[in-house]
């Protein structure tokens, strides 16, 4: 059983992003970030820090705009306008959930597409389903970056995904479907579910409830992607898999934390980068 490990593959790659940057800079192009955050929700504060702190290790000039939770959904929607005409911001995300007074719909369909570096804009998503993506989300995006790295080759193999959002599951699929494999999309209403997820070369797992999958669910040999953030009954972290349970069945494994997790923020600076590089080429 092989370790999955996101750490290890964002360390990699944050070499040659950095070297990517440092060909930018010559050409007088710094790539440019930036997040909207609203309130202050806890997780979202950790997760803007997060990328605050791993935009600036790689030289990306980062930009936090912190709205208080009373922020009216009309200022929030001028200054989306202000940094769709930012020319030195290459991409750029409202960090969710916003406050319910404010229409996410609204906001996101506000932003720029081509500076929409979560990929959650509609025509981007459009984009993504007909093979020719502009911008891509980053956790799936994240996601076939490591299997990338641990060369696990997806040509013809099953997959299956075990959840349906419009974050994880949809785009995954997608982006599978573009390397050719034979995808399958569950949820929680589907029936026969773990018969249906044994049949996976390739299992992907974002259902959201703490340790759901366990061998039962897990064909031999299988390749593991445990997307889920969850805690235990100690209010331990762990994910959607009970990686015990099922690490003697697979041939590769996402542990939580460590996974996923780290990948997902290397892609959003990656496409900052490549964005960036768009800018730099006219």
């Amino acid at each position: 059983m092989e370790i999955l490990d996101g750490k290890k593959v964002a360390s990699a790659l944050d070499e040659k992003m950095t070297d990517r940057v440092a060909n930018l800079k010559k050409q007088n192009i710094t790539p440019g970030l930036a997040v909207i955050l609203v309130g202050d929700n806890k997780a979202s504060s950790i997760y803007v820090r997060n990328k605050k702190r791993r935009a600036e290790k790689l030289g990306i000039n980062f930009q936090l705009i912190h709205f208080d939770a009373s922020v009216t959904e009309n200022e929030l929607l001028e200054k989306i306008d202000q940094l769709n005409h930012d020319d030195s911001i290459d991409g750029f995300i409202v960090q969710l959930p916003l406050p319910d007074h404010i229409d996410e719909d609204k906001v996101i369909d506000a932003i720029d597409s081509k500076k929409d570096v979560d990929g959650f804009a509609p025509n981007n998503v459009g984009s993504l389903w007909i093979g020719e993506p502009h911008t891509l989300p980053a956790t799936a995006s994240g996601i076939l970056m490591m299997l990338d790295f641990y060369n696990v080759d997806l040509d013809g193999k099953n997959v299956v995904i075990i959840g349906r959002s419009n974050i994880v599951g949809k785009p995954v699929a997608a982006m599978m479907l573009a390397k050719n494999a034979t995808v399958t999309i569950t949820h929680s209403h589907t029936k026969n579910l773990s018969e249906i997820a044994k049949r996976a070369d390739v299992l992907v797992v974002a259902i959201g409830q703490a340790k759901f999958v366990n061998k039962d669910f897990v064909k031999d040999g299988a390749v593991v992607v445990d997307v889920g953030m969850d805690h235990d009954e100690n209010g331990k972290l762990c994910g959607d898999v009970d990686f015990d349970n099922v690490k003697d069945t697979v041939s590769m494994i996402s542990p939580v934390p460590g996974g996923v997790g780290p990948m997902t923020i290397t892609a959003l600076v990656d496409q900052v980068i490549t964005l960036a590089e768009g800018r730099a080429n006219g």
